[in-house]
């Protein structure tokens, strides 16, 4: 068998759920083949846009198993192993192993307070635990800690990890990783978590790239990845724009959580497109009110991905 290769757009795909607030299987094969056919390539599931703090396990594993199914080997999947500790953060990877995931995708334990030396072996833990490739996801706004890149490129040395996913929205310590890996042979794939400026980070060096929005735009970033790829920076650019002004639907929920104001959005403009059926957001937190809505709606027209 030929290993799957990381790189490219793979968005974090959205988890969709009935109004009763269990997962949408129909909505969700029907988005996997969206964006598979709009020619991502790749899928991370179970991430921050994938709500995967709220669903039990067996949600979980239900996801993973319905995406796995509905990607159907066209492109590889990625799937979070998040959790509080080392033990349950294992347990979680190996669930994703069975479940057909080509590579697991861990942070640092999430309540546990880890200092790096732990969180070292944490990680080398989990790659001991499953037989795919495990990349470390660096979002220190969720777990407190920022992975530094030392540590990140000698364990990518070592072969613990395959890659990075970095969600940190620290730019210039991605630019510092991209030229640690380079220096050290590019052991890492590196795959920045931005929206707005994937050009940039794709002109310094990013292997590929996990935007929550793909889940609205999916088409407009691998539009994205082609023309920078050709090396046509300033058509990049512009289309890079068009990204950024949808980007605007974020922030149309004033004064509510970022989890409701982000995934709640991008599931609003989904529902628009008829890729899901509801845009409801995991218990306890609320769909975004009828006002916002609309200019979500409005704003998702103005991109040109709802027709007149």
């Amino acid at each position: 068998m030929t290993s799957p290769t990381f790189r490219g757009i793979v968005p974090p795909v959205l988890t969709p759920l009935t109004t009763e607030g269990e997962v949408d299987v129909a909505s969700l094969e029907r988005l996997v083949d969206h964006l598979v056919t709009e020619g991502v390539h790749g899928l991370f599931v179970l991430g921050s846009t994938g709500e995967v703090a709220y669903l039990t396990d067996e949600q979980r594993d239900l996801v993973v198993r319905t995406v796995v199914r509905a990607a159907d080997g066209r492109v590889p999947v990625m799937g979070g192993a998040i959790d509080l500790t080392t033990a349950r953060v294992v347990e979680r990877a190996k669930a994703l192993v069975a479940a057909g995931a080509d590579a697991v995708v861990a942070t640092a334990p999430v309540y546990a307070l880890n200092d790096l030396d732990e969180i070292e072996r944490h990680l080398r833990a989990v790659a001991a635990a499953v037989d795919v490739p495990l990349f470390a996801y660096d979002i220190p706004v969720r777990v407190r800690t920022k992975l530094p890149a030392d540590l990140l490129v000698r364990l990518g040395v070592e072969g613990v990890l395959a890659g990075v996913k970095d969600s940190s929205g620290d730019d210039v310590g991605f630019r510092r990783l991209v030229a640690a890996n380079a220096a050290a042979g590019s052991p890492l794939a590196l795959f920045t978590g931005h929206e707005v400026v994937v050009d940039g980070m794709l002109l310094l060096g990013a292997d590929g790239v996990v935007p929550g929005l793909a889940n609205v735009d999916a088409g407009g970033y691998v539009r994205l990845w082609d023309l920078a790829q050709a090396g046509k920076w300033d058509d990049a650019k512009l289309e890079q724009d068009r990204i950024a002004a949808l980007f605007e639907i974020v922030f149309q929920a004033k004064g509510r959580s970022g989890d409701a104001a982000g995934v709640g959005a991008f599931k609003i403009a989904a529902r628009a497109q008829g890729l899901i059926d509801t845009p409801t957001l995991a218990f306890p937190v609320e769909a975004l009110d009828a006002d916002v809505a609309a200019r979500v709606e409005e704003i998702t027209r103005a991109a040109g991905l709802l027709g007149d």
